[in-house]
């Protein structure tokens, strides 16, 4: 898969722009229902990603992605439980929203899919569609897989698939202690990291591992105590938000020496947490950062930050809305179910490149990248984030078929 090189936000727009219909049917406006955390421990992280959701419709609609159509997305906060997910979800239908997107935390996700999957059995004509941005258990899109759900962000089996190739190569780790959240995320990143590890490195040795209550921890110290007791030299973690700041300083305070390897290091708040301390010493794994090659995207960053006055870190927002502009162009309609099915298989070019819809699965195949937390040089780390003076250095880009994985999913599509 070539690589995107130098394209600018203007040359992805042009992209964007041959989808227009060559006739236009009657404008609409596709609404989309934002159920995330706006108040609560992860607050932080789901005002920041609404404001992504926000900033690219503004930009689909000021250009014109799908034509006539408009988007509107607006924030429904479920302070992190699936129960209130839930509530809202019947609140947003009676609403008249046919869209959902949700990406902080996957108990949730699980929550929203198996409900929107329900209510388009009992509501044909009515029906809703998902799309999940960041809620990576890889069973959303294996055993529990809907065709109703649709997976913009890579899942954790992908990410770790990327992660461990520099993890791996790195002779000198030979202990690893697993930290993560105990509920069905934080199970599957570390079922992940030891099958990969196994294959990748059998003489890593697992010296420990944790799991603790997402959102709950006050103090992470007697966690690191344990890493430290066990002289693990690098730990694993897919933990975000409060739950990752929290990790980070106690790791500084108490004189953790271990390398980190994250998927949700760039997650708000995290990186100012991490701070000084640990430069060189962080990794993170995702679909895009500011410092890539050719930084690309960077007018999308640029303008983000002049308008929020926080870092632009989720692409997957972008590849959203772009795959519902190119669905609504060449269906001529903004029906979910019109949508779901223009939506398989689709292909569009996000800010890392081509990404890809997999029609058995309905998750996004998509290049990764693997960064480490280092001092700004104004080269190949011109971007900082959280005002810091540290930003991200490209180990590794992977293209989508090197971290592609099999899928156990049997979907049930509609009138089959």
């Amino acid at each position: 898969m070539a690589h995107p090189g130098a394209r600018t936000l203007l040359a992805l727009a042009a992209a964007a722009s041959t989808l227009l219909p060559t006739s236009h049917s009657m404008a609409e406006t596709i609404k989309i229902a934002y159920i995330d955390p706006l108040s609560g421990p992860f607050a932080p992280v789901g005002q920041s990603m609404l404001n992504h959701w926000q900033f690219i419709a503004d930009m689909a609609n000021s250009q014109q992605w799908a034509g006539e159509h408009r988007f509107e997305v607006t924030g429904f906060d479920n302070k992190g439980s699936p129960q209130e997910s839930l509530a809202l979800l019947k609140t947003a239908v009676d609403q008249g929203y046919r869209y959902v997107t949700q990406g902080v935390g996957s108990s949730a996700a699980v929550a929203l899919t198996e409900a929107i999957k329900k209510h388009n059995e009992r509501n044909p004509g009515q029906e809703l569609l998902f799309l999940n941005y960041a809620s990576n258990d890889p069973d959303l899109t294996n055993s529990k897989c809907n065709y109703w759900h649709f997976r913009l962000d890579a899942n954790s089996d992908m990410k770790i698939e990327a992660l461990t190739e520099v993890l791996a190569a790195n002779p000198e780790i030979k202990k690893i202690y697993l930290i993560n959240q105990d509920f069905s995320f934080g199970h599957q990143v570390a079922r992940g990291a030891k099958e990969a590890l196994q294959r990748k490195r059998p003489d890593i040795e697992i010296v420990g591992e944790s799991l603790h209550p997402s959102g709950q921890v006050k103090d992470f110290s007697p966690y690191v105590a344990k890493m430290i007791q066990s002289g693990a030299q690098a730990v694993v973690t897919g933990n975000y938000g409060a739950d990752l700041a929290l990790l980070a300083r106690a790791a500084h305070d108490l004189g953790l020496q271990a390398d980190f390897y994250t998927i949700y290091g760039s997650t708000t708040g995290g990186p100012r947490a991490i701070g000084q301390a640990g430069a060189d010493r962080v990794k993170f794994v995702g679909s895009w950062h500011p410092n890539n090659a050719g930084f690309v995207g960077e007018d999308i960053a640029n303008a983000y930050r002049a308008k929020y006055n926080d870092d632009f870190i989720g692409a997957a927002t972008y590849a959203g809305i772009a795959m519902l502009s190119k669905a609504a162009t060449n269906t001529q309609s903004t029906d979910p179910v019109q949508i779901a099915a223009a939506l398989e298989g689709i292909t569009v070019t996000s800010l890392n490149g081509e990404v890809t819809m997999r029609a058995s699965d309905h998750q996004a195949q998509q290049p990764l990248y693997v960064a480490t937390w280092t001092q700004v040089n104004g080269q190949n780390v011109k971007y900082e984030q959280e005002g810091t003076g540290l930003g991200w250095r490209t180990d590794l880009r992977l293209d989508a078929d090197r971290v592609m994985r099999d899928t156990s999913c049997e979907m049930t599509r509609p009138h089959s």
